[in-house]
């Protein structure tokens, strides 16, 4: 049961790199863990292909920051 949603999370992943890198200007993960209060490590498991399960808080921060709407990050 540990991966039911593991093919959601590498989505959503993939989305908040996509959304970084295409941000004018482009973010580096640690440019964009300052803004949202978090660890440049943890950017980076997120946007990895690893199942990282993370809150729905941190989902709005990160779309706050990368000027998209949380729904742009769960479109896929």
């Amino acid at each position: 049961m540990a991966d039911e949603f593991e093919y959601e999370f590498r989505m959503v992943g993939l989305k908040i790199a996509y959304y970084r890198k295409a941000h004018n200007p482009p973010y580096t993960q640690e440019q964009l863990a300052e803004i949202v209060g978090t660890s440049t490590s943890n950017i980076g498991t997120i946007e990895s292909k690893m199942h990282k399960p993370f809150s729905l808080k941190m989902l709005f921060r990160i779309a706050k920051a990368l000027d998209v709407s949380p729904k742009d990050l769960l479109d896929f």
